[in-house]
């Protein structure tokens, strides 16, 4: 690795503030690029604090790696030095210059930087603190991300030659008759297959199209935007337009701020023209099987014409979302009840049911949406709880983590920012803001509980994002439905207090009855663990091991956009922001496996 000294001027107008802390930064960048190119790791270790962490997305690695601790930093950074040789590390004059912020409690001088390494330019993100004597500012956080493949970035970075017109050609085919063959999918197979057309197909699909990789999304609704399009009547998104956008093409400023299903489903097939994505709709998955001598799946689908087709790829995209398949546990006893069962994502709307008495099952957002919602067209409303639910009010507390997307960074900015968040500091965050949200949200609470709601409030420090991570849910956002628990228009009942399931209801244990036409049960989904051993076999599904929920050890999601036990086979899902973020990190590294830059193959421990 060359080593060379720069300085970094602040841009014409920039205070002498900011010139102060670009001058640090740079200081620091220097430093730590000597150390490196030296492979020293005692001045390495020098440069962080004892309790720091280093998040790496494929640029020194080829991994989504966590780090913690300055030695063992030292250590992996000098090792990845010798495969990669990281240069040219600087401010990024394009982003957010250095800036004094609070993060996780603490406050920090946040930079955001560029280098380059022999496979391409990487972006990072740094943070440093002052030591608690009073010392210099160490890093207490390094993030480091791959941007593009040398020589194979995005198409939509390369420049465009607009001194000239195409030729028309009045003879050959136009757009629509190229897309259509070139979706047909009748003298190829696709290199990617993407199971599911969500947010998560869609982004990586996008991605996909601007790095030249052939991909097939397929999806088993109708039409692309179903997913959401077919859910219960009065569903919007409970986190703001401005966190929420796809890749490529961001929602426009005239939106609301929290989306509406039916105009995300719009988006959706929208975006699936714009971005030239091969989608087939009404397509099932019928089977799959890995061929280890050909590193390719077989794979048969069934069309909506009933047609079958088998294809080739050599990868598959498992895009069916954190929560895939509902799951219609069995509540025990529940068969004696004669009534109308509905899981939540069967259920539409309430009109039906005004007047009439309703019990849902669980304290998700599901099930606290669907109340409001049988609520709102007059039905008597009883909600039945199992375990304690974390709440907060959809305003502000629910979207104080986004906050940053509307202080001025841009979106890109945000989303390196975001992803440079170690496991660690994520926890010191919660920590940090969960007392606030109890405050703030505290009235809030305090009627749930007097209307006998059980409340997790969180106090071991795990909010909701935490939540989210660990078990897909867990919490609901308030955009109404504890108000009506509160002042009484919808019922509590804890689930331990029912003694058994009658005809026309229920038993509690004081031997009064509580009678139901309606049980809604918003028991959750699996997740796509069990997606993947009912699409592909339970041996598939035992080797790859858990899928989402946070692994302790590596500090990272289990299995999610990045290699797998099983050759071939990626997950990618989340909300939209995550999906947005992580596509690219998926992307990426089969682009290098088809490049062969990088094994398919997970190496051996």
């Amino acid at each position: 690795m060359k080593t060379e000294m720069r300085t970094h001027l602040a841009p014409a107008g920039v205070d002498k503030t900011v010139q102060s802390l670009l001058q640090e930064a740079s200081a620091w960048l220097a430093a730590f690029e000597k150390s490196l190119g030296r492979g020293d790791p005692s001045a390495l270790a020098d440069l962080f604090q004892s309790d720091s962490h280093w998040r790496d997305l494929l640029a020194l690695t080829w991994d989504v790696r966590t780090v913690s601790g300055r030695d063992a930093i030292s250590t992996a950074l000098i090792e990845a030095n010798g495969r990669l040789e990281p240069s040219n590390f600087r401010i990024d004059p394009d982003r957010t210059l250095p800036r004094e912020v609070r993060r996780a409690g603490e406050s920090v001088l946040e930079v955001l930087f560029r280098f380059d390494t022999t496979v391409g330019p990487c972006d990072g993100v740094l943070r440093l603190r002052p030591e608690a004597d009073g010392g210099p500012r160490r890093a207490w956080s390094l993030a480091t991300s791959l941007d593009a493949i040398r020589g194979h970035e995005e198409q939509f970075r390369k420049p465009r030659n607009r001194s000239h017109t195409e030729p028309r050609s009045f003879k050959g085919p136009n757009w629509l008759d190229q897309r259509t063959l070139e979706a047909a999918y009748t003298d190829r197979d696709p290199t990617v297959l993407v199971i599911g057309g969500g947010q998560a197909g869609l982004s990586v699909a996008a991605r996909f199209r601007q790095l030249g990789i052939d991909a097939l999304v397929i999806d088993r609704h109708e039409r692309a935007g179903d997913n959401w399009r077919k859910r219960y009547h009065s569903l919007t998104l409970h986190n703001r337009t401005s966190f929420n956008h796809l890749p490529y093409l961001p929602f426009p400023d005239t939106w609301p701020d929290y989306i509406p299903k039916d105009m995300l489903a719009s988006w959706f097939e929208h975006y699936v023209v714009a971005m030239e994505i091969n989608l087939w709709s009404a397509t099932e998955f019928v089977s799959g099987r890995y061929d280890d001598s050909l590193s390719r799946w077989r794979v048969t689908v069934r069309r909506a014409d009933g047609s079958e087709r088998v294809l080739n790829p050599k990868h598959l995209v498992m895009a069916t979302g954190v929560s895939s398949i509902p799951a219609k546990a069995r509540i025990a006893g529940l068969d004696a009840f004669k009534g109308t069962v509905l899981h939540s994502s069967e259920y539409t709307n309430g009109a039906q049911w005004s007047g009439r008495p309703v019990m849902v099952f669980g304290t998700g957002t599901s099930a606290h949406d669907v109340a409001q919602d049988l609520e709102a067209h007059g039905a008597q409303v009883t909600i039945v709880q199992r375990s304690p639910t974390m709440v907060q009010n959809v305003e502000p507390t629910a979207q104080l983590p986004y906050k940053m997307y509307e202080e001025g960074p841009s979106v890109d900015d945000c989303d390196l920012i975001s992803a440079g968040m170690p496991l660690a500091l994520v926890k010191r965050a919660s920590a940090v803001s969960n007392p606030m949200a109890l405050e703030i949200d505290r009235p809030m609470i305090d009627g749930l509980k007097a209307a006998g709601f059980q409340v997790d409030e969180g106090l071991d420090g795990i909010g909701w994002t935490l939540k989210y991570q660990m078990r897909g849910g867990g919490y609901y956002f308030n955009v109404g439905c504890s108000n009506l628990i509160a002042e009484g228009k919808i019922k509590i009942l804890q689930f331990a207090d029912i003694e058994v399931f009658e005809p026309s209801g229920v038993r509690l244990r004081d031997a009064s009855s509580k009678p139901a036409d309606l049980i809604v049960t918003a028991t959750g989904y699996l997740g796509q663990r069990e997606m993947a051993a009912k699409l592909l076999g339970d041996d598939v599904a035992a080797r790859i091991g858990p899928v989402w929920g946070i692994n302790e050890t590596s500090q990272e999601l289990n299995n999610m956009w990045c290699r797998t036990p099983q050759p071939g086979l990626w997950f990618l899902g989340g909300g939209l922001a995550q999906c947005r973020m992580y596509s690219k990190t998926l992307a990426l590294q089969i682009q290098a496996v088809e490049l062969g830059l990088l094994s398919g193959q997970l190496p051996t421990a």
